[in-house]
């Protein structure tokens, strides 16, 4: 896979998929009878789609509410192919966050499927939908008319191709937005260019980790950066071969698919590839080769156990939706370091700043992690105020994560900086949810810090929240109102307790480490 600098999603989609026009492209085992489609039948409908996407849609940002699959790839690559901006919509994180992030990147048509809007009732679906399941139905009835579609395609060099749809090369164009949370629970839209996504997807290819139509068991959701990159677009511009499930909870299912397929490439957070540990037969996973974990740290021995369990190579990595988002992964053998979560990507710098100063740190010393390179997002939608905060003077993007980096690039995170915890893969933010339960607590308000949010090692999730509060109230009584509040459940505390006091710094800030303290006590 070789990217030209300048260059367009879309374009290189085209290049990669027609060059391997008659293999494996991907297997779609979310459906009733799985669907097996070779990459140039992607190719194919993708432009059939473009083609109705620009006769029928003419915002530039669209919806897609899609599962990993058939239908989400290729509404995801028709959108590019029309020059469009898909938008993932995270559909687990509530009405209200829903409505918020549609209203900031004023989406008004959603790409979806009858089978999808059934079983997600809580979704604030806008009145435009197009129906991609209904499309792809009337597809495959006109049986004649694809099969001269693909003769078409298959004869018809690439630039033509391209210019039939209109398609101008700017790398540093929007190509995609996704939304994650911001320090006050709302979420943020991170745009992402061509190059941006393009260097990320030539960062993880120089590696040269996975071979040619390897099969990668695609079940991480499309709203999730790690899903969307690597999942979807590297696997569809290096002839990988995609795997796809809806859901990596359903772990029964999961083990079925990768015995049956013989999948090599296993994806996920450690907290979705738990089950695997509990679940799995040996045998099961024979034919794992590689295991990459990202999204939360790693427990302590989880790399072991999965290492015993079968013939893979356990590489943890790390990075994060504004940098498109892989930063760094371990590799086999002399490309892995004990306790890191490997050595930066090509192109990609770092650094460490003082807390306190932010000031740089000497090569090796903890401090706020910063990176510079082509993938790094260049700022948040219409968000300046974030934006200021995320970037130093010199364009580097401040993470809030501490760490360090040694004298040969690997990277090592030893804790994070900013109020937010990682629970299965998703960042729940404190303030938010402090705030959500501060209105619970006292509806006329109160001008009194009332409760605190605090994130404790989870053996199962990786973190868990924990309610300190100066008030009497049942756990159980705030969990309610937070799920009838349209709170997403992985943001409401499983304990807590009562306190005489929120500790407060002389600021005016919480006392974290009291706080943290505090929460152990009743760990």
């Amino acid at each position: 896979m070789l990217i030209k600098e300048k260059s367009h999603l879309g374009y290189e989609l085209v290049r990669s998929l027609k060059r391997n026009f008659f293999h494996m492209g991907l297997i779609d085992h979310g459906l009733p009878i799985p669907v097996r489609m070779k990459r140039g039948t992607i190719l194919v409908l993708a432009l059939d789609l473009a083609k109705e996407l620009k006769e029928k849609i003419s915002d530039k940002r669209v919806g897609v509410v899609l599962p990993s699959g058939a239908g989400g790839v290729i509404a995801n690559l028709g959108l590019m192919l029309a020059d469009k901006i898909p938008v993932n919509l995270n559909f687990t994180i509530g009405e209200e966050n829903l409505r918020y992030s549609m209203k900031k990147a004023e989406v008004s048509t959603i790409i979806s499927a009858a089978a999808v809007r059934e079983k997600i009732t809580d979704f604030p679906w806008p009145q435009n939908i197009f129906d991609l399941g209904s499309w792809l139905r009337n597809k495959k009835k006109q049986k004649g008319q694809m099969i001269w579609n693909h003769l078409q395609v298959f004869l018809c060099p690439v630039p033509l191709i391209i210019r039939g749809l209109g398609i101008v090369s700017d790398r540093d164009q929007e190509a995609a937005l996704l939304f994650t949370s911001g320090s006050t629970g709302n979420p943020k839209g991170v745009v992402l260019s061509h190059q941006n996504l393009l260097s990320n997807c030539q960062q993880i290819e120089s590696v040269q980790l996975f071979a040619s139509q390897s099969y990668l068991l695609a079940n991480l959701p499309l709203f999730h950066s790690f899903g969307f990159t690597v999942s979807m677009l590297y696997t569809m511009l290096s002839d990988l071969v995609m795997v796809c499930l809806p859901s990596p909870l359903d772990v029964k299912k999961c083990l079925e698919v990768i015995e049956l397929e013989k999948v090599e490439v296993l994806l996920g957070t450690p907290t979705f590839l738990r089950g695997y540990l509990r679940k799995a037969k040996k045998e099961q996973l024979e034919s794992i080769r590689f295991v990459v974990a990202g999204a939360e740290k790693t427990p302590d021995g989880f790399k072991e156990d999965w290492e015993s369990l079968c013939p893979c190579s356990y590489l943890e990595g790390y990075g994060f939706t504004e940098s498109s988002p892989a930063i760094s992964f371990n590799l086999p053998d002399q490309g892995m370091r004990e306790k890191s979560v490997g050595r930066l990507l090509p192109d990609i710098q770092g650094k460490t700043i003082s807390p306190e100063t932010s000031e740089a740190l000497p090569t090796g010393e903890v401090g706020i992690l910063c990176f510079l390179g082509p993938n790094i997002f260049s700022g948040y939608l219409d968000d300046k105020k974030a934006d200021s905060m995320a970037f130093d003077d010199q364009g580097w993007y401040v993470t809030g994560d501490l760490g360090r980096i040694d004298s040969d690039g690997f990277l090592f995170i030893e804790g994070r900086l900013s109020r937010f915890s990682k629970i299965g893969g998703e960042m729940v933010p404190h303030t938010k949810v402090e705030n959500e339960i501060s209105e619970i607590l006292f509806p006329d308000g109160s001008d009194q810090v009332n409760c605190a949010v605090i994130g404790l090692p989870d053996r199962v999730k990786g973190e868990k929240l924990i309610l300190l509060t100066t008030e009497d109230y049942e756990i159980q009584d705030i969990r309610k109102k937070l799920l009838a509040k349209g709170i997403p459940n992985l943001w409401i505390p499983k304990e807590s307790k009562k306190v005489p006091e929120i500790p407060i710094l002389a600021s005016g800030k919480l006392d974290l480490g009291e706080l943290k303290r505090l929460g152990l006590s009743i760990d």
